[in-house]
């Protein structure tokens, strides 16, 4: 499913999804956000291409590349329509970058995702610290343990508001988790992972529909994700809640050895 959504929306949830994901391990070069944590989400650990700057690309490469080399992490550039300088993805791509994570943005005007129905048994949700969702969904992915505490700092010290919520089925189990992220009047769903064995029950609509309930209360008027262009059983969770594709990205990074 796509839709039309203005520019000028689009490019406040980009802005609004790199404020969500803001790393304190992070550098300004040269109109770049150089990020460095060394968690598993690529947004918090690339380089966030946002202004032009003085100097040229491959000037700017020569100052930012080095630096992942320091910390022992692979470097990623996100490319967004909204990167600069322009023509930065095809110069990439010359350099023999490669793509990879291609993902879609979708947004969703709030009431409106809500109206959608869903089949899931009674859930309890709960809310918890960002340990505790960074802990249960990075041991569910089989995440290292130096990922887990990387995600935990991040977002605890985040600058945007976050609220994790653990959903617990009628047994008392853990079956789903995540997050949303509000800013004014965008809200923004982060980290949503259903357990596989409790999957086609309708548990990451139902969690969905109670965080952008949480958003809603705080005055969100719009909500927006980030999911692989891929995953065709996430895609249409998320339709049915009335999200629609607003604009793609994707990471370029050197080969590797």
């Amino acid at each position: 499913m796509s839709a039309a959504f203005d520019v000028e929306l689009q490019a406040r949830v980009e802005e609004a999804g790199v404020n969500a994901s803001a790393p304190s391990e992070q550098l300004w070069i040269d109109g770049w956000l150089v990020r460095r944590c060394p968690g598993k989400a690529k947004r918090a650990r690339c380089i966030q291409a946002v202004a032009a700057g003085r100097s040229g690309i491959d000037a700017k490469l020569e100052r930012c590349l080095p630096l992942y080399a320091d910390v022992g992490l692979r470097p990623f550039v996100r490319v967004t329509p909204f990167s600069q300088p322009a023509g930065l993805d095809a110069h990439l791509e010359a350099m023999g970058m490669e793509r990879i994570d291609d993902t879609r943005v979708m947004i969703a005007t709030l009431p409106a995702a809500l109206d959608a129905t869903s089949p899931a048994a009674a859930l309890r949700f709960t809310h918890a610290d960002q340990s505790a969702l960074a802990e249960w969904v990075d041991v569910e992915r089989g995440s290292p343990k130096a990922e887990r505490d990387a995600q935990a700092t991040r977002l605890r010290q985040s600058p945007v508001k976050h609220h994790a919520v653990l959903a617990t089925n009628e047994q008392g189990r853990v079956v789903a988790a995540g997050q949303v992220a509000t800013e004014q009047s965008l809200a923004g769903l982060y980290d949503i992972f259903t357990t596989p064995d409790a999957r086609r029950r309708g548990h990451a609509q139902a969690l969905c529909r109670h965080l952008l309930d949480v958003a809603l209360l705080e005055g969100a008027r719009w909500a927006y994700l980030q999911v692989d262009a891929a995953n065709a059983p996430a895609r249409r969770v998320y339709e049915r809640l009335g999200f629609a594709d607003a604009y793609a990205y994707h990471y370029r990074a050197p080969p590797l050895p």
